[in-house]
């Protein structure tokens, strides 16, 4: 299927205390995001922090989530695991919750074949009717959807599109002419979010999105009206703060970053640790040279 995400998505961080999710904070950063413009919220993805979190918890932001902004922006729910019985219930609960879509990343850990991969998807696939986006993050996973089961998968008619964040700009070229207008190719990858789009990506899964909404927003646009000088320019200004994003394990800067700009986005879990105190001084610089307000 093609056509089910378009614009910018944000990754979203889980705020937590001590105690568990800090649902205030959180109810801050969606208000953040939908008056940054921002077309759609992965919520419990990577950045979310999901491998550190109960199911309680997580069935709890997932209620949070279509209770807050359910109709107002769309809401895409990670439900990925390395073990595909679980990535089955969990996406069915997702839906049932009133997700829009599911973001199912590879079957981590197990590295299994590109059979593996098929079967899993297409588990997940026949579970339910949401529109289901592959999430490729090898370096994370040890799993890399090739381009020609990803063309495989594309003939999955709830199959979205895949959430490229390989790294290999020749792989994910490869990809997109493989699936093109079967289903869809999102970046996955803020610096690669220009490039991903000039190949005919259709959407931003962004990190960054997190800190600067309205910026990747304001270049996704430029680049769908064709103003591709534009484009570069507000990614260019926007590279030195991705860099920023990346100075330690995602989502570290970011949940550092917006606890700079105000919100109570607290620390990662363990194993994640604070960002370092050098780091947070670069962060901090690259923020108001982006021109964000600094509070903290």
């Amino acid at each position: 299927m093609t056509g089910f995400l378009k614009g910018t998505a944000t990754a979203l961080i889980t705020p937590f205390t001590q105690s568990g999710v800090n649902f205030g904070a959180l109810e801050q950063t969606i208000d953040y995001q939908t008056e940054g413009g921002t077309d759609a919220l992965v919520i419990l993805g990577t950045t979310g922090e999901p491998a550190t979190m109960t199911e309680r918890e997580k069935e709890e932001v997932m209620r949070f989530a279509v209770k807050k902004a359910k109709g107002k922006i769309k809401l895409i729910f990670g439900t990925g695991s390395n073990c595909t019985a679980h990535a089955v219930e969990a996406s069915k609960k997702a839906e049932d919750l009133g997700a829009d879509g599911l973001l199912v990343v590879t079957p981590y850990y197990n590295k299994c074949t590109q059979n593996g991969l098929y079967d899993y998807y297409e588990s997940v696939c026949g579970a339910v009717k949401l529109p289901v986006i592959c999430y490729n993050v090898p370096p994370r996973t040890g799993v890399n959807i090739l381009p020609a089961t990803m063309e495989r998968l594309a003939h999955i008619p709830n199959m979205a599109g895949v959430k490229e964040a390989c790294g290999n700009m020749e792989q994910i070229c490869e990809t997109m002419r493989r699936i093109r207008g079967k289903c869809d190719l999102y970046s996955g990858d803020d610096n690669l979010n220009l490039p991903i789009l000039a190949i005919g990506g259709t959407a931003l899964i962004s990190v960054v999105s997190n800190l600067a909404p309205k910026g990747v927003k304001e270049m996704y646009i430029a680049f769908a009206q064709g103003d591709l000088k534009k484009a570069n320019e507000l990614q260019d200004k926007l590279l030195p703060l991705i860099d920023a994003c990346f100075l330690e394990v995602n989502p570290i800067p970011a949940k550092a970053g917006l606890n700079m700009l105000g919100f109570d986005a607290g620390l990662p879990r363990a194993p994640l640790t604070d960002l370092e105190e050098a780091h947070k001084a670069v962060m901090r610089e690259a923020m108001k040279t982006y021109g964000l307000k600094v509070v903290k």
